[in-house]
């Protein structure tokens, strides 16, 4: 099986999103995507990564993504990582309906048939405009005072309280939560002042006052920090038990984050930054990962997930997708989570999946109760609408 197309199609409504379509010449077809850059990315796999793909008669997965590993460009979650991932998608889904068989069951079997999954809570305009983690990049509604319920962000920001309660009453046991980045941007991550710690520390009293443990807490930080002022809010948010504190500092400061872990008994969740087997080794072997939060996008595509999932079973670390990047990565990680013995739950974004998620794929896996259920269909299950230009794309074709 040989592949002959390669497309790639960049939608408006989200302009940090490119899907990439993979067509064989036995006419099956295979989707991928890659979040953050997609202009580079697309530049990438049409004229780097396509002429390696048409060279080949064997599109097996693991085969391609041996052929297609760049010689720079490999140590972090650049253009080749990012553009080979989403090759890699393509490919399993490819392989999943050659075969006839959903993602899970080539993945050995699902072990379950359902999760539990959190809520992140970032609105429908989140991450949609600039390539970088910042609150320029939040897509906070213009108007404050018309909230719309699925604008998670403002609501976590000013009404933390009525969000719990909204989420609780859909079924969710989990919401993540990031109150304290507009400082770190204040201050470089070195300092926070007590007034900036009091509100984020606010934020969740006022969740816990309104849904009490009904729900986790988990507090997004997005490595943003260094370590004094990482100490301090950790130190401060401890009373409220959360779930976990995610990427407190960056994932590459491990010296710094045993130093942290040493300071505060808190657990720490870390990984969607993290890039492969050797981004993560070092962090397991450090005893800092108490939830492995692996992008399957951003860390190389599924063949890599599934290797960081079992290296992070041998240290008894619970794995946890992050979902932020799409909706085939959103798929291919529920199919990773459901098939693996150390799954523990799936990252859901409820503002996507009823914004343009739906806008631009159909087979989006669908969260009932705050319960995701195994996807159907062979592959991975998610396509393109055939009337996904109607929202205005952008298409790229190159052929072998």
């Amino acid at each position: 099986m040989k592949i002959i197309e390669v497309e790639t199609i960049r939608p408006q409504i989200q302009s940090n999103l490119v899907f990439v379509r993979l067509r064989t010449d036995e006419g099956l077809t295979g989707l991928g995507e890659a979040f953050f850059g997609p202009k580079a990315v697309e530049a990438y796999i049409h004229e780097s990564a396509a002429p390696i793909l048409f060279s080949m008669d064997n599109a097996n997965p693991e085969h391609v993504m041996m052929a297609l590993r760049p010689y720079v460009g490999y140590q972090g979650s650049g253009a080749e990582t990012r553009g080979n991932a989403a090759i890699d998608l393509a490919l399993w889904d490819i392989l999943g309906k050659s075969t006839g068989r959903p993602l899970a069951e080539l993945f050995g079997g699902p072990v379950r048939d359902s999760i539990r999954c959190y809520n992140t809570c970032g609105g429908t305009q989140y991450m949609t405009t600039l390539t970088e983690m910042s609150s320029k990049n939040w897509g906070l509604p213009a108007d404050a005072t018309k909230p719309n319920d699925l604008e998670d962000l403002d609501a976590f920001l000013h009404r933390p309280g009525q969000l719990a309660k909204d989420l609780v009453a859909e079924g969710f046991t989990g919401m993540k939560i990031w109150p304290f980045d507009q400082a770190a941007e204040a201050s470089n991550g070195n300092d926070i002042s007590s007034d900036e710690l009091k509100a984020g520390i606010k934020v969740l009293s006022d969740i816990r006052e309104a849904v009490g443990d009904k729900i986790d807490i988990m507090v997004e930080m997005h490595g943003l920090w260094r370590r004094p002022a990482a100490t301090r809010i950790l130190k401060g948010i401890a009373e409220f038990q959360p779930l976990w504190v995610e990427d407190p500092l960056r994932p590459d400061a491990i010296d710094a984050l045993v130093r942290l872990r040493q300071s505060v008994d808190m657990p720490i969740a870390i990984g969607e930054t993290s890039v492969g087997r050797r981004g993560f080794q070092p962090l397991l072997a450090a005893g800092i990962v108490d939830y492995a939060t692996v992008d399957i996008q951003w860390t190389g595509g599924i063949g890599e997930a599934r290797k960081i999932a079992a290296l992070a079973d041998a240290f008894a670390v619970p794995l946890a997708p992050h979902d932020c990047t799409g909706p085939v990565s959103l798929a291919a990680s529920t199919h990773l989570v459901m098939s693996e013995m150390n799954g523990f739950i799936q990252e859901v974004s409820r503002a996507y999946l009823r914004t343009w998620y739906p806008q631009l794929v159909t087979g989006v896996p669908q969260v009932v109760n705050g319960i995701l259920s195994v996807p159907e269909g062979p592959g991975h299950g998610v396509e393109l609408r055939e009337d996904i230009d109607s929202v205005g794309v952008e298409r790229q074709l190159t052929k072998r």
